[in-house]
């Protein structure tokens, strides 16, 4: 819309009258609150300067609810961005109020996220968390369920059975789809080296599976190098890099199934590899997003947080407001394809 939008943009949008959305914002008299909400949303569609004033009128009435996110990497540029998304979308959401207390994990060990999980108990009505499936996190999720505080996993999957539900892509999908792209990318035959994080992340291990059982069907051919534990480390993903380039000359494509990409890139870039080796990794960062620019990066494939961030809201809402579920499950979003020409 041109312009600076108007209060009767706001009224026409949300098809009431002015005297209407005058009366939203302004609290002079009591209005429907499914009346106010669609002020609300209209005045969000239509850019209108007042919008979140609007906003805090429709949903004065509604009880706050309180989630607790635990995310991993906390100067990690992906991870910001997504605690960002997350806080973007609580303060949109049409339907509900929202505080959210966000909290990162201080390592990458089962101790680290079930420590910091654990550390919400009482202070908040559910939990949203990335995390690795292990015993302890299992256990602290468990504990966390017991006391009446639902738990749900991003990203990457843990404590099945036991966590209200999973958020994020299909990461067998995902891994096929990386398989997919990589053997139609790939400029000569062959070796392909495949990094995952370590044994504790069920969401590369599930990558890892897609990625080998595509080539297992279409293109059993193309040889594996031994899968790679990185870590998530920069440091040794760029040392292991360089040392398969030089040990297998005939290297023609690398996958990042986690973190830790930005050794790769730095690796490829350094040996002149750009173009020549196939590296498909995940997440657009800005790393990620000079490696494409470059041509040393040839396909990205980032999670859409936006859209996940809402699910994640509209999940734990639903059960906070109508109890947890009996069996849980798991919904997905698909990955975004990214390539040099998208950006």
């Amino acid at each position: 819309m041109a312009g600076r939008s108007t209060i009767e943009d706001v009224a026409r949008a949300a098809g009431v009258s002015v005297a209407t959305v005058d009366r939203v914002l302004n609290g002079r008299a009591r209005v429907r609150e499914e009346t106010a909400r669609k002020v609300s949303e209209a005045a969000e569609a239509v850019g209108y300067h007042a919008a979140p004033a609007i906003r805090a009128r429709a949903l004065a009435h509604v009880p706050e609810l309180h989630l607790g996110i635990v995310l991993q990497k906390e100067r990690h540029a992906f991870y910001q961005d997504f605690a960002g998304r997350l806080e973007a979308a609580a303060r949109l959401d049409p339907l509900r109020r929202w505080r959210l207390t966000v909290r990162f994990s201080p390592g990458q060990s089962p101790a680290d996220f079930a420590e910091t999980m654990a550390g919400m108990a009482g202070k908040v009505q559910a939990v949203a968390a990335t995390g690795i499936d292990h015993h302890d996190v299992t256990s602290a999720v468990a504990m966390l369920r017991g006391r009446g505080i639902p738990v749900f996993s991003m990203l990457s999957d843990f404590a099945a059975g036991v966590r209200e539900a999973y958020l994020g892509t299909n990461n067998l999908k995902t891994g096929r789809t990386a398989a997919w792209l990589m053997h139609r990318i790939m400029q000569q035959s062959g070796k392909i080296a495949l990094f995952i994080g370590g044994h504790r992340f069920h969401g590369h291990d599930l990558r890892e599976a897609g990625f080998r059982s595509y080539f297992r069907e279409c293109a059993p051919e193309i040889p594996f190098l031994d899968t790679m534990i990185n870590l998530e480390t920069r440091q040794l993903t760029y040392e292991t890099t360089l040392e398969i380039a030089a040990r297998h000359p005939d290297l023609t494509g690398i996958y990042c199934a986690g973190g830790g990409m930005e050794g790769a890139i730095a690796a490829i870039q350094e040996l002149g590899l750009g173009g020549k080796v196939a590296l498909i990794v995940h997440e657009l960062t800005p790393e990620s997003r000079q490696g494409l620019m470059q041509g040393v990066v040839s396909v990205v494939l980032a999670t859409p947080l936006q859209p996940l961030s809402a699910d994640v809201l509209s999940a734990v809402g639903h059960v906070l407001e109508h109890g947890m579920a009996e069996n849980p499950g798991q919904r997905f979003v698909n990955a975004l394809v990214v390539t040099p020409e998208s950006l």
